[in-house]
């Protein structure tokens, strides 16, 4: 009789718990949903379970969700206007009421190391920038670093306000791009900050993808390095499968440096993670990344490589926007650039003029755009310049040319309004410019807003691809 009641009281005790609602950990006091959205609302509880959610600003839009047989559950809820705070309430076999919930933009953050720097790790001015961070309307979910060789539904995070504590501790780059956001737009910001430093891109990709394709296979970094994951989809498992489909606005992302060892891929890569996290998320969001910076790298790889396939991507991958930080580097033997706010302020000044559509001025650098020879010399023209360059110092630098012998000599440049004549007595019929292509070169040629002009070359002659 005693094994009979025992067992009864298991069952009882065991389906209770199961009858439970349970959240994954992106839905939590704190959070910032996604504005004026249908926002995937999802977890688990009894199989067959009936999951009623109601959000505060708008009881009338309460959605319900019968649980599947493998005890998940998902609805899409409609959310307002930005605001609140409000409260998110889930009714089942128990009562689940999420407070201080804010509706607003909500972005991906995401790369290695110089995304995931923080005040903590050192930044100009980061004990000020840290003092003056109280801002209730801008929340981090902050996913520790952490890889899986299958995705997982679930990670320790949760939803925190931004105070000088949890500011400090958090991605500089990603803190300045909301903060931005958040003044210019004036509602709460949301920032999903998952980087880890070292990784190749190919970590944040579904595993199968890179798998799949010998090109990007080949390719996929693999140095023995024990500080951060290498196997394709390592990152993206851990790091991003558990926020999926969560309602977001866009991504940015600061990558780059660990795959110069096989550049030439780089952009097959990107395109390859863009387009898998959109099909995710299930929305073709804006996607801002910063190319990476003059570092002297070993001989082993070809950062410019990298650079150029970055440019590339913005041109082949509709929705995307790179912005160049080549002079924001105080030291070019330190990979981690201190200046971290105009960084994150040139990324937010490309999501408030293309998302937003709050263009103020001039957001993008100049880029080539043509080239014509003339007697001698090369004429240079180039996209957003059309108030014209500027040179910072006596004479522009960076500039090489080369004849059909594909021997490049340095240049003397010309500045006239938006474009530049360059010349060398050592090469008398030029057919090919370069700027700023290598490793270290900081340009000191500018557009009248003060944006560098991106590393460039005119030619596609092959550059032999180094083994790792």
């Amino acid at each position: 009789m005693r094994i009979l009641i025992s067992i009864s009281l298991f069952l009882l005790i065991h389906f209770q718990v199961l009858a439970k609602i349970t959240l994954p950990a992106v839905f939590t006091d704190n959070m910032v949903l996604q504005r004026n959205s249908q926002v995937a609302i999802w977890g688990w509880a009894n199989p067959s379970e009936k999951i009623k959610i109601v959000g505060s600003w708008n009881s009338k839009d309460t959605v319900e969700a019968i649980t599947r047989n493998t005890s998940q559950w998902m609805a899409k809820l409609p959310t307002s206007e930005a605001g609140g705070p409000y409260t998110l309430t889930l009714i089942a076999g128990n009562t689940i009421t999420l407070q201080n919930v804010m509706l607003g933009e909500v972005w991906i953050c995401s790369g290695q190391s110089n995304m995931e720097w923080s005040v903590n790790a050192g930044i100009t001015n980061g004990e000020q920038e840290a003092a003056q961070a109280n801002h209730p309307n801008i929340r981090f979910f902050h996913i520790p670093r952490v890889g899986a060789d299958f995705p997982q539904d679930d990670c320790k995070a949760s939803w925190t306000v931004c105070t000088p504590e949890t500011m400090r501790a958090t991605s500089a780059v990603g803190y300045f791009f909301g903060r931005e956001l958040q003044q210019n737009l004036n509602v709460p910001i949301g920032l999903i900050v998952s980087a880890w430093g070292g990784t190749p891109a190919e970590v944040w990709v579904p595993k199968d993808l890179i798998e799949n394709n010998p090109t990007l296979k080949n390719a996929a970094y693999d140095d023995g390095a024990g500080w951060w994951p290498s196997a394709p989809g390592t990152t993206y498992n851990a790091m991003i499968a558990p926020v999926v489909p969560y309602g977001i606005a866009g991504a940015i992302w600061y990558q780059g440096e660990s795959n110069r060892y096989r550049p030439h891929t780089y952009g097959q890569l990107m395109q390859t993670l863009i387009e898998s996290w959109r099909k995710d998320f299930e929305k073709p969001f804006p996607f801002y990344y910063v190319q990476i910076a003059p570092y002297t790298y070993d001989n082993k790889g070809k950062a410019y490589i990298v650079r150029e396939q970055q440019a590339k991507t913005m041109k082949e991958v509709p929705n995307t926007g790179m912005v160049v930080v080549s002079d924001l580097v105080d030291n070019i033997k330190d990979i981690h650039p201190k200046n971290k706010l105009d960084v994150g302020k040139r990324l937010a000044g490309f999501a408030l003029a293309e998302t937003y559509g709050k263009k103020q001025g001039i957001y993008k650098s100049p880029m080539y755009q043509s080239m014509k020879a003339e007697k001698g010399k090369i004429r240079v023209s180039f996209e957003n310049a059309d108030n014209g360059l500027q040179v910072k110092g006596k004479t522009i630098t960076g500039f090489q040319i080369a004849g059909e012998d594909h021997q490049f000599a340095d240049a003397t440049a010309q500045l006239k309004g938006n474009e530049i004549i360059v010349s060398s007595k050592a090469v008398k019929n030029p057919v090919a410019v370069r700027f700023c292509f290598d490793e270290t070169s900081m340009p000191n040629v500018f557009n009248k807003e003060g944006l560098p002009l991106a590393p460039f070359r005119t030619d596609t002659w092959e550059i032999e691809q180094q083994p790792q």
